[in-house]
């Protein structure tokens, strides 16, 4: 992002803010991220780093502990284990194992669970892959307060027992020559020290003579010296010897340990630098947590649209005195991007147009803010600004003529993709040339469509942000009776500076006001009024506009929902109505034998004319329902979703369903008329006609209808069907239609009466199983359970 000016973080107190999240980092590394931290201006990495904190900010509301603490900078130290035979100190590799061990506990916080809820915390050690290895060869060697352990090797751990064995064996022995020289009074009360790292007697000079050893020091007045006895000069040597072994052994195993670490460095780098990003997010989210701040919306494109916002460090600072503070809304509504804000002084028009740049400032740099969740917040790639005196003594410039420049340097550089901040636009210079001034650059900056929030007490610039589209008034109110700021914005309607009001509250004489409001004269009040009375006007309208255009689409919906339910509703007539019809011509097929054994027993009667005629009215009867049920079919099933499908052939590779309701399947297979649909594990044959275009089954809408679909299915669906007196093209049409059934309702056997007869029927029944990848195995059961007239279906 493109700063303007130079010290534009000051101007807006953005320092101050990363002053706040400097004192929540918990190392150096953090300190240093943050140092180096810039305004995104794209949105996919801005949004990681956003929903990053927003994670971590929940991790503190559910108590949930994130595994980091204050960790050490081994930047150095991994420079120096670069260096080929260079040995670590113990401290660096205690600082090295620090990072390692909060690298390995931030990896174990990422449970199954975890990954999920704080998703996007987790890419950040997604792909990292820890070798535990190094901590277990550190801590071999490096106890927890960083001191060699006794038993870092087999031969230090011998050296170590010996020194103990021989500084036992010098305690014993110098005891004993205390004793002796004490009973003597060859000794000072002192008694004891230690000199170039010996053990040592104190004993008067006039005595140094009487003990045999050497004599390591003197004091400064040269009355005591300091003698190591000549009885454990040997013993000391051997420690002394021992240490020397103990020294090289650690500086072996230290050697061994860094040449272990070295091939490791890049990785080293890398987990530090993992805890120095976790770090500074957790740092984010404190401060986020302080702000009670939340993630808004945000776009790519330029939006200004604050809902219920604060200036965070005036939250901040009321919030230790427990004092209130009030919000701002600032929705930039009907193409409108800048925003004139009026009002008396220390109304608040300057703190809110610094906030809105500071509330920029933060989101970009991946803090959330203190606004309401249903903000909308664009992404800028330049932020100008021009705020405060400007005045240069080396560059000998006034007030003015600094802003002028900071003007012309906004002119060179602006664009729609910049949000301008400019407070008190216009003064520093004779009201009229500067508001006049004012009022051009506003309009050029109009022209380029900048986004920005301008303070002023202009009237031309009021009146001008009335007649311009794409720039709107706004105003910080005023109570009139008290003569006191409310600090809160409205938009859509210019304000008043209140300044004869507010200068009669200070005490200045009648006199010297009437004065001043004859020298100003009415035209300048009136037009001031009439300036906020049109803008009202205006802002009803638009109001009004927008209330009924939000009116006309819930209309609308309404309209198309209605439309909707009726057509449902019609179709679930027809189809109450169609199950009625099968229904009736399955039980006419049970009654069908019935009917066989009548017309039997009329031929046995001979009574021929008798016999065709119910034979005849039989018939009639099975066509018309038959009839019945393809019309209600086509109509329910075909006539409705035709229109839609003339346009769209089915083909291999499509989503389908029946046209009768269920799951939905993948297209594998078309052959003529014939299509298999491939269901999970399982396959379907359909015809052509009796299938449509589906959803994607992982889409929500039609996994929610398949599930009703198959849990209504499944719940009526019966498994036996009874074929016996249909003709053989009825029989097939029913039981197509009942093997579909069981697919979509997951019915695992099937009981299939057709018969004995002369088999006609049997044989067709086999030939149409036959079409069904499902079906694992069809067999005629025992002969007291129908034999050769039933046939069994299995899944």
């Amino acid at each position: 992002m493109q700063l303007e000016p130079n010290d534009l973080y000051e101007k807006l107190e953005f320092d101050k803010i990363l002053e706040l999240v400097h004192v929540d980092c918990l190392g150096e590394a953090g300190a240093v991220l943050l140092s180096e931290l810039k305004p995104e201006t794209e949105l996919e990495p801005l949004m990681r780093t956003l929903k990053a904190v927003e994670e971590f900010k929940l991790t503190f509301e559910e108590n949930d502990h994130f595994p980091i603490a204050t960790y050490p900078n081994i930047d150095k130290d991994l420079r120096m284990l670069e260096v080929i035979d260079f040995v670590m100190p113990e401290e660096s590799l205690q600082r090295i194992n620090r990072v390692l061990r909060m690298t390995q506990a931030i990896l174990k916080f990422f449970t199954a669970t975890r990954k999920e809820v704080y998703s996007t915390l987790y890419l950040t050690v997604q792909e990292i892959v820890l070798n535990e290895d190094l901590i277990k060869a550190i801590e071999k060697v490096i106890d927890e307060d960083g001191d060699i352990r006794p038993d870092a090797s087999p031969e230090l751990s011998r050296i170590r027992r010996n020194i103990g064995g021989k500084q036992k064996e010098l305690e014993k022995r110098f005891r004993s020559i205390i004793n002796n020289y004490r009973q003597k009074g060859w000794l000072t009360d002192n008694v004891e020290s230690f000199r170039n790292g010996r053990r040592v007697l104190s004993v008067p000079s006039e005595h140094k003579r009487k003990i045999k050893g050497i004599i390591h020091d003197e004091s400064t007045t040269g009355k005591t010296a300091f003698i190591e006895p000549e009885a454990i000069i040997e013993i000391n040597n051997d420690i002394f010897d021992l240490q020397t072994e103990e020294r090289r052994e650690i500086y072996r195993i230290l050697k061994e340990l860094s040449a272990e670490l070295r091939p490791y460095t890049p990785d080293l780098h890398i987990y530090q630098t993992i805890l120095a990003e976790y770090d500074l997010v957790q740092a984010k989210a404190r401060l986020a947590t302080r702000l009670n701040a939340c993630l808004p919306k945000v776009k790519q494109e330029p939006t200004l649209g604050i809902v219920e916002g604060y200036h965070p460090l005036l939250l901040l600072k009321n919030k230790q005195v427990e004092k209130e503070t009030v919000p701002f809304t600032l929705r930039l509504l009907y193409d409108n991007r800048i925003l004139v804000l009026s009002g008396p002084n220390a109304g608040g028009k300057s703190i809110t147009m610094k906030a809105v740049g500071l509330l920029q400032l933060m989101l970009q740099c991946g803090m959330l803010i203190p606004v309401d969740e249903s903000s909308e917040m664009g992404l800028y790639q330049k932020l100008f600004a021009d705020i405060g005196d400007q005045q240069s003594l080396e560059d000998d410039l006034s007030t003015y003529s600094s802003r002028l420049k900071n003007m012309r340097s906004f002119l060179q550089l602006a664009n729609k993709q910049t949000l301008l901040l400019i407070d008190e636009f216009g003064s520093g210079t004779d009201p009229k040339i500067g508001g006049a001034i004012a009022e051009a650059i506003l309009k050029e900056m109009n022209d380029r469509r900048v986004s920005g929030v301008i303070t002023t007490h202009y009237s031309n610039l009021k009146l001008f942000a009335f007649k311009t589209k794409g720039i709107v008034n706004g105003a910080m109110t005023f109570n009139k009776d008290s003569l006191s700021p409310t600090y809160q914005l409205k938009v859509g309607r210019p304000g008043s500076s209140f300044a004869f009001e507010i200068a009669s509250k200070s005490g200045l004489s009648k006199r010297v006001l009437k004065y001043a409001k004859h020298k100003t004269g009415a035209n300048e009040k009136a037009v001031d009024e009439l300036l906020v009375d049109l803008q009202r006007e205006r802002k009803e309208l638009e109001d009004q506009l927008a209330s009924l255009t939000e009116r006309e689409k819930k209309l609308q919906r309404l309209i198309k929902n209605y439309e909707g339910l009726y057509r449902e509703l019609e179709v679930r007539r027809k189809k109450l109505k169609l199950q009625a019809k099968e229904m009736d011509l399955q039980q006419s097929a049970k009654d069908n034998k019935a009917f066989e054994r009548l017309i039997r027993e009329l031929k046995e009667e001979k009574n021929l004319e008798k016999a065709k005629q119910m034979a005849s009215k039989v018939r009639e009867t099975r066509q018309r329902l038959n009839a019945d049920v393809g019309d209600l079919k086509e109509e329910i099933y075909y006539k409705s979703t035709k229109a839609a499908e003339l346009d769209r052939e089915i083909k291999v590779g499509d989503f389908v369903r029946l046209r009768t309701g269920g799951a939905a399947g993948k297209v594998e297979s078309i052959k003529k008329d014939k299509v298999i649909v491939v269901m999970g594990l399982m396959k379907m044959t359909a015809k052509l006609k009796d299938i449509q275009h589906a959803n994607a089954p992982l889409d929500i809408r039609s996994s929610k209808g398949v599930q009703t679909d198959t849990v209504a299915t499944s719940a009526r669906f019966e498994s036996k069907i009874d074929l016996r007196g249909l003709t053989k093209e009825e029989a097939l049409r029913l039981l197509e239609n009942f093997v579909d059934k069981a697919l979509v309702s997951s019915a695992t056997n099937l009981r299939i009466v057709h018969g004995k007869g002369n088999g006609i029927l049997r044989e067709a029944v086999k030939m149409k199983l036959r079409e069904y990848n499902d079906i694992s195995r069809y067999w005629h059961p025992a002969q007291e359970d129908g034999g050769d007239g039933v046939t069994l279906v299995e899944f």
